[in-house]
């Protein structure tokens, strides 16, 4: 498979009569734009759409999902298939990429476990979209008392609609790429056997799908509903995962995170010089212990079948999700198969508690995207786009978060994308 990721990068965005980019400035019709997100009847009446851009006094709560601008302009399927798109192979072809923007929907709470940007200030430094060109979607229901899940695909599909169309407006209007990159992925025979004499290596890639808004998307299925199965990094690289999450901000793998996601991207360059980056197999974080059992024996019994030597492991979601963390680990290096693993930590506000809900003494090497239980405080911003009192309600904060100044006191938790377990994150560790 070979995919051409076409970068328009985005360096502003503005409101205007035609939506389109020039000069890296993109242009958005916000008229058009109402008109496209207002058809779904399960939206109410008063929605808007807003400009938030790095280094503005802004803030955005509570915040749902972050996607990437995108559009195929040559080759099989279209942007999120399954979903917005027919259900067609991506991966392969040419990919326009609106890179350095993004798309936040937001406004009336889906669930309390939502998030916060703020683009700037020392919550910024948290968050890797107060470095994005972002085009915020202000979202309500229609009616107070609509059923969450019906909310939740009306939120999902208005900010899958509004990426897709800013791309496809950018492309027909002649947008050309400022930088293009090529990916190649053999099969998986050529794989097997490519590049003798380095380990065979794998991305176990663990997707959130808890149930009650806890939600992933593989081509449109719910990812709870499938055995483990084995994906191209191109198809991941090209929107075959979308996000339907309501989990913790902090560690929540927004939409934008699966598109752009660090591991695969990492994996690829590395590929025929430190190791043979053989495949993807992707599974599930599901509820029950026997659904447990049987995803993570599926997903390491692949990776034995492929002849694996090792396989990186990462997790979305806290609590939970860590004993399938734990167990596909433990299965793993008892097939023989060595495992880095990608978390982040729950270890209380002073760092002191068990960090994670499960452990092993295979589990021996492990990456930690930071402890999402630290305190921050978030100063008062000039303009709040969404709703400032969610402060108050979302995972992370508590019943007097907001001060009557609009200062914020809350866990890292609350900063969408603090704790990226994918490693799309702007937290880092050195030595002293």
């Amino acid at each position: 498979m070979r995919l051409e990721l076409h970068r328009v990068f985005v360096k502003r965005v503005t409101f205007g009569d035609k939506t389109g980019i020039t000069d890296g400035v993109l242009t958005v019709n916000k008229k058009e734009l109402l008109e496209l997100i207002s058809e779904d009847e399960l939206l109410g009446k008063n929605l808007d759409v807003d400009i938030a851009l790095p280094g503005d006094s802004v803030r955005i709560i509570p915040v749902k999902d972050v996607i990437e601008p995108r559009w195929k302009i040559e080759g099989s399927g279209q942007v999120f298939p399954g979903v917005l798109s027919d259900v067609e192979t991506v991966g392969e072809g040419k990919t326009l990429v609106l890179s350095g923007s993004a798309v936040v929907t937001a406004g009336k709470i889906v669930r309390f476990q939502e998030g916060i940007i703020d683009m700037s200030g020392p919550g910024a430094e948290f968050t890797p979209y107060s470095k994005t060109c972002n085009v915020v979607l202000l979202l309500e229901p229609a009616r107070a008392d609509m059923d969450k899940h019906d909310y939740e695909q009306a939120c999902r599909m208005a900010g899958l609609k509004t990426a897709a169309y800013l791309a496809r407006s950018c492309a027909a209007s002649g947008a050309k790429a400022d930088k293009v990159e090529i990916y190649n992925h053999a099969n998986i025979k050529e794989a097997m056997w490519g590049h003798p004499g380095l380990p065979k290596v794998g991305y176990l890639y663990m997707l959130q799908t808890q149930g009650l808004l806890h939600d992933t998307y593989l081509y449109g299925v719910d990812v709870k509903k499938i055995l483990p199965t084995v994906l191209s990094p191109l198809e991941v690289m090209d929107g075959a995962i979308v996000s339907g999450n309501c989990v913790s901000a902090c560690d929540k793998n927004s939409t934008y995170v699966h598109q752009n996601n660090p591991v695969i991207a990492n994996m690829l360059k590395r590929h025929g010089r430190d190791f043979n980056f053989v495949t993807c197999i992707v599974t599930n974080e599901n509820v029950t212990l026997a659904d447990k059992r049987r995803s993570s024996s599926y997903a390491t019994k692949l990776a034995a079948m492929l002849g694996l030597d090792g396989v990186v492991i990462t997790e979305e979601g806290f609590g939970n999700p860590d004993a399938d963390l734990i167990m596909n680990c433990w299965k793993a290096e008892r097939l023989g198969i060595k495992t880095a693993l990608l978390t982040d930590e729950y270890a209380g506000q002073d760092g002191a508690s068990q960090s994670l809900a499960d452990s092993c003494v295979e589990g021996d090497a492990c990456v930690t995207a930071g402890n999402a239980n630290e305190l921050i405080v978030l100063p008062p911003m000039k303009k709040v786009l969404g709703v400032p009192e969610e402060a108050n309600v979302i995972a992370g904060g508590w019943q007097g978060s907001l001060a009557a100044d609009g200062t914020i006191t809350v866990e890292l938790q609350a900063i969408t994308g603090a704790t990226s377990e994918l490693g799309y994150t702007k937290l880092g560790a050195f030595t002293i």
